[in-house]
């Protein structure tokens, strides 16, 4: 009712096709989703804006379906490329046409379900903001930036060294899931500059040393090689502090590291399900040597460019 309202709805035949495997990561789900909006927006002449097409999806999962997922999948279904999305109201999207690498996507075979991960973590999430939130000697200009659910801090205005001192109050596995939080936020903001080309050299100083940085802006797909190393910061993150891999899905990675992609880490919620690899060129090889390693399938990917209608 929110986006609009029919007046006469008639019965309609759908055939579904998809190639996405389910529970791996790799937002299935939302693929179908977004593409069943899209129909009913043809269909029914509805004038639907992307926005509009991605947040009726989410509200179908999340809302109705009672999947407690974030908007990431339904959004980056919608609008194709790569894209910035915030996660508080108005949920502005920015598209960033990058490129530049290739995309290799491994499904370990190992299927997860989103439900019995993300409640988890959320609920570890939500207990420590709680106990920061009621800590009597917190400061006020910190309590101003966090809030009483994973939803509610300004994540990207809060530094680790100033939480830090405050940890203690939590419990191991709360603190590794604020400092999580923090330091994938920090990464993911510093890779959109870098796709850009908005990242300064002192910000690139605070996420790579000196030598690294030096050795690397000279080569002509820097770019490519700080965004992979990006990629496994995030990866250990999810390992390390999230704790959502598995020893399987580190064996299939471990083989494709060595060699030598810009980049790889989990995709989707973890626990099993997929591994996102960037890469300089489309490899045969490293399919090949995932699979070897334990993966049930392996795709050379391009990215796309979202929802849209091939034929009507």
């Amino acid at each position: 009712k929110k986006f609009f309202k029919l007046k006469e709805l008639k019965g309609i035949h759908v055939v579904v096709y998809s190639d996405i495997p389910i529970g791996s990561g790799l937002a299935s789900s939302a693929a179908l989703e977004v593409a069943f909006t899209k129909t009913l927006d043809i269909i029914y002449d509805l004038k639907l804006k992307l926005k509009d097409i991605a947040e009726i999806s989410y509200i179908a999962e999340h809302d109705e379906y009672g999947i407690p997922c974030g908007r990431l999948d339904q959004y980056s279904s919608t609008f194709g490329d790569i894209i910035r999305l915030e996660t508080r109201p108005p949920y502005n999207v920015q598209k960033i046409s990058y490129r530049e690498f290739k995309i290799i996507v491994v499904d370990s075979g190992i299927r997860h379900s989103t439900g019995a991960i993300h409640p988890v973590r959320q609920q570890e999430i939500d207990s420590a903001l709680r106990k920061l939130m009621t800590y009597g000697g917190l400061p006020h200009y910190l309590c101003d930036k966090l809030g009483y659910r994973y939803d509610e801090p300004k994540w990207e205005d809060i530094d680790e060294e100033e939480i830090q001192p405050y940890l203690s109050i939590l419990s191991e596995n709360e603190a590794k899931r604020i400092i999580f939080t923090i330091k994938m936020n920090k990464y993911t903001e510093i890779a959109v500059k870098i796709m850009l080309d908005k990242a300064g050299i002192s910000e690139l100083r605070q996420f790579f040393n000196e030598k690294l940085l030096k050795e690397v802006l000279r080569k002509t797909d820097w770019k490519n090689i700080l965004l992979g190393f990006i990629v496994n910061k995030q990866h250990e993150f999810l390992r390390d502090l999230y704790e959502v891999s598995l020893p399987e899905i580190e064996r299939i990675r471990d083989h494709i590291l060595a060699l030598k992609p810009y980049g790889v880490k989990i995709s989707g919620a973890g626990m099993g399900g997929s591994l996102l690899v960037i890469s300089k060129e489309h490899s045969p090889k490293m399919i090949d040597v995932a699979l070897k390693a334990g993966a049930s399938q392996a795709w050379n990917v391009e990215i796309d460019d979202g929802v849209k209608v091939h034929s009507t």
